[in-house]
């Protein structure tokens, strides 16, 4: 085997050449002979090489190394060497060289959580997300099943307005007087571009994340004073658990989904106190959404008397209960629903309800290049040149430019919500090294399928269902 041997060719160019080749050649037109004619050429040269490797050998290792990235788009490259010594005796217990790897390289899975990055790493992090946030709500994956009883909320908080939009009202149109369909381009533009508030929008989103802290903080409060306890006594009696995610709407602005849970003292194993009630859990999200605020240094059209401008959350406030139940016609919504609901938003940014990037930007001038909406262009815009101001330079607005100024996690948890990423990945990479032992192939249907439920249906926020989390915004 040689000292390294690189791939033939990138597999995306190998899917554009199958593809190219299939186009039907009837009405070609000259440069559309030119391209397909250059297609083939690629796809026989590719043809020539894979011939080569399978004549010495070499294809099936390269095959066997690429197929365990579970279809990585993006796979990282290592080189170098691994071994591993037994301190004791200084035995060498095994010894890893790249270069003697069939592509040359180490290949490691990218696991980005971006679909737009790598649909493959993608999926199997909406899987993970679904797990995690399920266990939260019926038990299982370290997490003891009688948590199922404990008061569950799904809350959504969402921004302020910074100026009208074009949207899909449920009575009548929208202000400009048209019916808008669920793909059109407009929706979420402002009406005005030249009236709209782009320095605020940009900034409630580098905001978001503190305003989530401090929603935090408040809920404690409500719910210590509803209970009639201080907040230091609060923790002998009951324990505060959380998941939220955060989604993008597509005027750009950032909304927050939230499982908020009320466990016993320690935690989800131990039971909560008889006041500890869905209602009294209810009042306290709203009332803490309601008096969270945030201070900062602003422009003077947006300063109050104190000098400093304050961003809350909007009107926009939902809050329902969580039931264990199926879908029913009226009900509420239920575990299954909202922990794909929330898998759904944790591999989408920006850049898929926006239509911003999907990256960082180095240069401004680099926004001429991709094909991003006027609007996303606009709000990229104010990003870069708020940063110029010293009252902004903490929010690093130029590094967060393509993310529309927020610069928080999208997804996090509280310690005694359920278990953690790396526990399930652990789990999964030990149940694969096991099953890659058995002589039986494992099915397709072994793996997880997260987004459908028993009977086949997708779970999802199916729009006009009783349970459409996303009706009301």
């Amino acid at each position: 085997m040689p000292a390294q041997l690189q791939f033939p060719f990138p597999a995306t160019t190998f899917t554009l050449a199958n593809r190219a080749s299939a186009t039907p050649t009837h009405a070609v037109t000259p440069g559309a002979s030119t391209s397909r004619d250059s297609a083939l050429e690629r796809r026989a040269r590719l043809t020539a090489r894979l011939a080569k490797l399978a004549a010495a050998g070499y294809l099936q290792p390269l095959a066997r190394q690429v197929g365990g990235l579970g279809g990585c788009a993006r796979p990282i490259r290592l080189t170098g060497h691994r071994t591993r010594v037994d301190t004791a005796t200084g035995q060498v217990i095994d010894h890893l060289d790249a270069r003697h790897l069939p592509a040359g390289e180490l290949l490691v899975r990218c696991g980005n959580r971006r679909a737009t990055r790598c649909p493959a790493c993608s999926t199997v992090y909406r899987y993970d997300t679904y797990q995690l946030i399920a266990a939260g709500l019926r038990g299982g994956k370290t997490v003891p099943a009688d948590v199922a009883a404990h008061p569950r909320v799904f809350a959504t908080l969402t921004a302020p307005g910074f100026g009208p939009v074009h949207n899909q009202p449920d009575t009548g149109r929208c202000q400009c007087g048209q019916l808008h369909a669920d793909d059109d381009p407009l929706l979420g533009t402002p009406l005005d571009p030249a009236r709209y508030d782009y320095a605020g929008a940009v900034l409630w989103n580098a905001h978001a994340p503190a305003l989530w802290a401090r929603f935090t903080t408040h809920l404690r409060r409500e719910i210590a004073k509803a209970a009639g306890l201080t907040q230091r006594a609060l923790r002998h009696h009951a324990t505060l658990s959380y998941a939220k995610v955060a989604e993008y709407q597509k005027r750009g602005q950032v909304h927050f989904h939230a499982v908020i849970r009320l466990d016993g003292p320690t935690g989800p194993a131990s039971t909560p106190p008889a006041w500890a009630t869905t209602e009294l859990l209810n009042q306290a999200v709203r009332a803490a959404a309601a008096r969270t605020r945030v201070h900062h240094a602003g422009t003077p059209q947006d300063e109050d008397r104190s000098g400093w401008s304050v961003f809350r959350f909007g009107r926009q406030i939902d809050v329902r209960p969580i039931r264990g139940t199926d879908f029913t016609e009226g009900g509420p919504v239920t575990e299954r629903h909202v922990a794909a609901y929330i898998a759904k938003y944790a591999t989408k940014g920006a850049e898929t309800t926006t239509g911003t990037l999907d990256h960082r930007l180095r240069l401004l001038a680099e926004l001429a290049t991709h094909d991003i909406t006027d609007h996303a262009r606009r709000m990229i815009h104010t990003a870069w040149h708020l940063a110029t101001h010293p009252q902004h330079a903490h929010l690093r607005l130029r590094q967060w430019a393509h993310m529309l100024g927020f610069r928080g996690h999208f997804s996090t948890r509280t310690r005694h919500y359920s278990t953690t990423l790396t526990h399930l990945r652990a789990v999964r990479t030990a149940w694969r090294t096991s099953r890659s032992n058995a002589p039986a192939r494992v099915s397709a249907s072994a793996e997880p399928q997260a987004d459908r439920m028993t009977d086949g249906r997708p779970v999802c926020d199916r729009p006009g269902h009783s349970t459409d989390l996303a009706a009301s915004h």
